[in-house]
């Protein structure tokens, strides 16, 4: 259930909330509200945080007695750190923290935004928006003992006027589509077929000003969508194509197009992967949920520029109809390739996205796939890889998830490995040499973009988190929605 947000300039002492959360700073620092609990405890509070050992680090805790003196029922200290280093991801983590200590709280009033004196203020009213859906989202679908958090309303005290309702809004919205993309990921890939994908995204995108498309089996063939069609032959669920168009009144040049890898289940086909490396192949279609989750929050965020979405939706099964190594694919712009390796599949159904999007000439290409493992060696699983064919691009791509809280790190395209994808009897083939795999799937994908401006991330480590932290859960994260809508927000043509 999501949560719904109200912006009050009532006092701290005067909030009607089951729970008043406030900030505290790294050396007792009080922030604002503080000084209400302080008076609620006769000037004590600095001596009860001496006892509890609570030091105001960022994303820590601590419940506070209040014997009613407040109109909140209690009261909870966040800490934020350093106040005069405080950023915004940092702020999306404390309040997070905050949501997932209310769990027995309906409603929460917080007087988080006004923390940091260096933030803007809009920005921390984002933040805190953002904070508050991720940090209390919990995924109980097929937990019988589960106990789902009550939290369902959060006051932020803040002055402002519109630009910061606005703000919280647009943090509550984003949320929101992080929260669906999570959803799915988490999801069974039993419950989330190609076709059942297909009915989850029409669902949430109905009414949001988007149009969709939907390419069945016969369309893909008609389309020549060799990679997808090859990918999904050995599975008994049939493969999808989904296209959505978002087209705002009086846009603005050439369209966005996002590209979003959909494999609902990776068992690597005939080059089958062992049972440790399929335990997590649910979240193979991490791309592909980020950007119709994305796409889901454009019309009311009021983009102006019109975006396209594209997600190849495959299973990737062995069987007797299965791609065998050494078929070769022709993909939609005409190269053929030499398939080596079924696991390496994820490139081959973005071959074919990447040509659609290339053939509806966007002014940029941005894609989004959990591709390789030689990537998470590289960079970790909290960091995506990015590379990309103009610097331009990337760096507004990067600049946009640096906003976002999404942390990318630029890759190279050596142009001197691309002669490991040489084939024998193909155009090319779908796998290098043992090393800088990242890199030779970068190379891939890249000749099917036709000279668009164009960004590969490799969302492989961050898509799934291993253990909660912060605003992140176990399990699905929903890696790259944050990235693609501040991107489409915030949105220039690259010059070429």
């Amino acid at each position: 259930m999501s949560l719904s947000f109200t912006v009050v300039t009532t006092p701290a002492d005067r909030a009607a909330a089951e729970l008043l959360a406030v900030p505290i700073g790294k050396g007792a620092i009080f922030g604002p509200g503080a000084e209400a609990v302080d008076a609620a405890l006769g000037g004590g509070l600095a001596a009860f945080m001496g006892e509890a050992g609570f030091e105001g680090k960022l994303g820590e805790t601590l419940a506070v007695p209040t014997a009613g003196r407040l109109r909140a029922k209690a009261a909870v200290l966040v800490g934020i750190g350093d106040p005069a280093a405080l950023t915004v991801d940092g702020l999306r983590r404390a309040a997070a923290a905050v949501a997932r200590r209310a769990t027995r709280a309906a409603s929460v009033a917080t007087t988080l935004v006004s923390a940091g004196t260096e933030l803007d203020i809009a920005d921390a009213a984002q933040a805190v928006a953002e904070g508050f859906v991720l940090g209390s989202y919990q995924y109980l679908d097929y937990k019988g003992d589960a106990t789902p958090t009550k939290l369902r309303k959060v006051s932020v005290i803040a002055a402002g006027g519109a630009p910061v309702r606005n703000a919280v809004n647009r943090g509550a919205t984003i949320g929101d589509a992080v929260t669906w993309a999570r959803d799915m990921v988490n999801t069974p890939s039993k419950e989330k077929s190609p076709v059942e994908m297909v009915v989850a995204a029409r669902r949430l995108l109905r009414g949001r000003g988007i149009t969709v498309q939907v390419l069945d089996v016969k369309q893909l063939e008609a389309q020549r969508l060799g990679g997808v069609l090859g990918v999904g032959q050995g599975s008994q669920q049939p493969p999808r194509f989904l296209k959505m168009t978002y087209a705002p009144p009086r846009a603005r040049g050439k369209a966005l197009a996002m590209v979003g890898k959909g494999v609902v289940f990776d068992s690597g086909g005939l080059s089958l992967k062992t049972a440790g490396g399929m335990e997590t192949m649910k979240t193979d279609m991490s791309g592909g949920a980020a950007v119709i989750a994305a796409m889901s929050t454009l019309a009311d965020l009021g983009v102006k520029t019109r975006v396209v979405g594209y997600v190849p939706l495959v299973e990737n099964m062995p069987s007797g109809t299965a791609i065998r190594p050494g078929d070769v694919l022709r993909i939609r712009n005409g190269k053929t390739v030499e398939v080596l390796n079924t696991d390496a599949e994820g490139r081959l159904i973005l071959a074919d996205a990447l040509s659609l999007a290339s053939e509806d000439k966007p002014a940029a290409v941005i894609d989004l796939a959990t591709l390789t493992g030689a990537c998470m060696v590289a960079l970790g699983d909290k960091i995506a890889g990015l590379m990309g064919n103009d610097d331009g691009w990337s760096a507004q791509v990067r600049s946009a998830a640096d906003r976002a809280g999404e942390p990318v790190w630029p890759l190279p395209l050596p142009k001197e490995y691309r002669k490991q994808l040489e084939s024998e009897v193909a155009d090319m083939k779908n796998i290098g040499g043992s090393y800088g795999g990242a890199l030779t799937a970068g190379l891939f994908l890249e000749e099917f973009v036709d000279g668009a401006p164009w960004v590969h991330l490799d969302i492989a480590g961050p898509a799934r988190a291993s253990a909660d932290d912060g605003y992140l859960m176990k399990g699905g994260t929903g890696f790259g929605v944050r990235t693609l809508v501040e991107l489409a927000r915030t949105f220039e043509p690259p010059e070429r």
